[in-house]
């Protein structure tokens, strides 16, 4: 296989580029090789299968989507409390959405990987070393908040991704910076708190 790497990245991203536009059956070798503007046969040539390219795509999509190491960096820096929470939250959506792309491809492989078992493995696999990785992160970091936040986080985070990217107009008129921040502060409330706001099963009625 070939290994110019600058080449296999330029192919990956055009790859990302044809996923997202034309959904997982229109990725093929030659739709890549169309997009990175290379000779027909490229594509075949660094990556051994289908299964290998998807693979590659999810891979890179995620390094896409990642923070900027020196923002983390000067972030470890500020107190580790809410409004850093916040920051980091309103950080991410930002990056996601400014690379609408990465992120419509991604869904495009989530629903490939329904049907395709290895994809499933490996997607799988990818997501949730992401994810033990961040809770890491939040945990060791000092952030408000435990496992469970993170995962509440987690879910919101996608759930409203999917709804600004696919269907904006559903939340036409919300700030999403605002919806963001009231997202994380009920998020990391303490568990005290959380007892105390749960609703109440009403008991038996005396007879």
């Amino acid at each position: 296989m070939a290994q110019n790497p600058e080449r296999r990245a330029a192919l990956v991203n055009a790859a990302i580029e044809v996923l997202a536009r034309e959904g997982a059956r229109g990725l093929t070798f030659r739709a890549v090789d169309v997009e990175a503007s290379v000779p027909k046969g490229t594509a075949s040539n660094y990556f051994a299968s289908r299964d290998d390219l998807f693979d590659q795509v999810g891979k890179r999509i995620h390094e896409r989507m990642g923070p900027d190491p020196s923002v983390v960096e000067e972030s470890g820096r500020k107190p580790q409390n809410l409004e850093l929470a916040i920051e980091y939250m309103q950080g991410l959506f930002g990056r996601i959405t400014r690379d609408r792309t990465g992120y419509l491809a991604l869904q495009e492989l989530r629903l490939e990987a329904v049907r395709r078992p290895e994809l499933r493995t490996t997607l799988t696999r990818t997501i949730s070393e992401n994810l033990e990785r961040d809770i890491g992160f939040h945990l060791e970091s000092g952030l408000p908040g435990d496992r469970s936040t993170v995962l509440m986080l987690y879910l919101a985070m996608n759930a409203l991704i999917v709804e600004h990217l696919t269907l904006p107009g559903v939340l036409d008129g919300v700030d999403t910076e605002r919806l963001v921040a009231d997202l994380v502060t009920r998020a990391v409330a303490t568990p005290d708190a959380r007892v105390r706001n749960r609703p109440r099963t009403p008991g038996p009625t005396a007879s």
